[in-house]
């Protein structure tokens, strides 16, 4: 197939250049797609307001190559112990136990200006990305071949660019859904917050709680997160006729946290009320539009997922794009980008916000109620659930759904090398990738030739070939009772395979799927 011709200036442009847009920016320049990357403000704001990534993301900042320069500001997510209406243990959330399935610690906390700014450095090392900061996009219109965006720079220079497509990252107040008329649904969650960061005195580290905590009291909801070195973050929940402005203020503030430091240990960092609100656009593409991050969903912050979820958004479509640009695909390929997140982050959220009313319970009796209730699923003691349970699979979409696994992220475990162990993208690469069990019935050269073929790449695993450290590949497959595995460019599976026959059906399908919406 003929890559399809460059009419525009550029062929995708990203609108903002927050922690998706970067990245969404990055994925782009790495797949040598021409990028303009705009955003209203000069720099990153020199606040954090996400904390928290998990090990899809790590590996997806790997995968780019910057997850080096991200790394000295990330520290792994202790476990978080959630306490009951009588200040008693009633249940964990931690992380899944060793070794880890992504290779990578499962989750962690991070500070978000200088990875921001590292997020921001890598977009621009990409020849075919152009970065305008102080831009704004005051106005678009789309046709069949193309947006027209009409732009102002910092000096009040209005100018017209046009691109193939646009992926809006403009925040939670997106100029680009409005302009385009999307509404949000509202999946009912709606509570005022006050979020706390501050940093702490080496000397009174040791009067704060040593893992992360949910105080689930009735009389003041409160979250505890410990960020990396000496940053400590509360969110607190305010209460009926309290004044969110003036919770701000650092007196009252201060009188809050008075119960774990005072002013003399501590230097306040930021302290920011908000509405936690769990919404989700109704349309996540509009021709040639696509919303991605806070711009297509906000959902309350109980297990760190926010930021997460806007770079899932971005590496589900990139690839997408990428097929659809030089002619692979067409617009049943794109349509999936709204049809696999929407749906994916419609569940997440509603898990989240089990978790929030479970935090939130305001009734003392309820509260009671709710702590016994938990206690007893425990058989009495409090039990531990993991974050990567509560964080579901794809359920829809490009996915063979009929075989076991798809839509699950695939294991990335330490491929055993000659100068020591790499982990498995370093070793295979990425993209689409057929993932075989060395001997078994679908490790054959005429099945390797046919996923060749079909634009995969055939990674063998076993004895002679790729030789994994600890197993996690060899427990995955046994556990899913399967011997191969498609992969898409994004890391889920698309469909597994028990045999030879099975395999051969899985990549007939994925390229009646694929070629279906071929438009060369």
């Amino acid at each position: 197939m003929t890559a399809a011709k460059l009419v525009n200036d550029v062929q995708v442009a990203v609108i903002g250049f927050g922690p998706s847009g970067a990245v969404a920016a990055s994925l782009l320049g790495a797949r040598g797609i021409s990028t303009l990357a705009i955003d209203r403000q000069q720099g990153v704001y020199e606040k954090p307001r996400a904390i928290a990534i998990d090990h899809e993301i790590l590996r997806l900042f790997d995968n780019l190559g910057v997850a080096d320069r991200v790394l000295p500001y990330v520290a792994p997510f202790p476990a978080s112990q959630h306490f009951g209406a009588q200040g008693q243990l009633i249940r964990r959330i931690d992380m899944v136990q060793e070794p880890y399935p992504l290779g990578y610690t499962p989750t962690m906390v991070f500070t978000q200006p200088p990875v921001e700014a590292a997020l921001r450095d890598h977009a621009r090392s990409y020849p075919g990305v152009r970065v305008e900061l102080g831009t704004e996009l005051i106005a678009l219109e789309q046709d069949a071949e193309r947006v027209t965006l009409h732009l102002r720079d910092a000096a009040g220079t209005v100018r017209v660019e046009t691109a193939n497509y646009v992926i809006a990252c403009d925040g939670a107040s997106s100029g680009v859904r409005q302009q385009l008329g999307i509404a949000l649904e509202d999946l009912v969650f709606d509570e005022p917050w006050l979020v706390v960061d501050v940093l702490v005195n080496e000397d009174a580290l040791g009067k704060l709680p040593q893992t992360a905590a949910q105080f689930c009291d009735p009389a003041r909801p409160t979250s505890f997160i410990i960020g990396p070195k000496n940053h400590r973050r509360w969110e607190i929940m305010l209460l009926p006729g309290e004044d969110p402005r003036a919770m701000e203020q650092p007196e009252q503030v201060w009188s809050l946290l008075a119960q774990w430091l005072t002013p003399d240990d501590a230097t306040l960092w930021r302290s920011a009320s908000y509405r936690f609100h769990a919404l989700v656009a109704q349309e996540w593409r509009n021709g040639r539009v696509f919303l991605a991050g806070d711009a297509a969903h906000q959902q309350p912050p109980f297990i760190g997922q926010g930021m997460c979820q806007g770079l899932r958004d971005v590496s589900n479509l990139a690839w997408k794009l990428e097929e659809a640009l030089d002619g692979r695909a067409g617009d049943d390929l794109l349509d999936t980008y709204g049809e696999e997140r929407a749906d994916h982050v419609r569940q997440l959220t509603s898990r989240i916000k089990a978790i929030g009313h479970v935090i939130c319970e305001r009734d003392p009796e309820r509260a009671r109620e709710r702590d016994a209730r938990i206690l007893a699923e425990g058989a009495g003691q409090p039990r531990t659930i993991t974050r990567q349970e509560i964080v579901p699979p794809l359920q829809r979409g490009l996915l063979a759904l009929d075989t076991s696994a798809a839509g699950l992220l695939f294991p990335q475990p330490w491929i055993i090398g000659e100068t020591g162990a790499v982990l498995l993208d370093k070793a295979a690469g990425g993209g689409w990738r057929l993932v075989v069990r060395v001997g078994s019935a679908a490790d054959t050269a005429e099945l390797a030739a046919e996923a060749t073929q079909a634009g995969l790449c055939p990674i063998r695993i076993g004895e002679g070939a790729l030789v994994e450290r600890d197993g996690v590949l060899d427990r995955w497959f046994a556990h899913h009772k399967a011997v191969a595995a498609v992969v898409r460019p994004d890391h889920y599976v698309y469909g597994t395979a028990t045999d030879a026959v099975s395999l051969t059906q899985l990549l007939v399908g994925l390229r009646r799927r694929r070629n279906a919406s071929d438009h060369s």
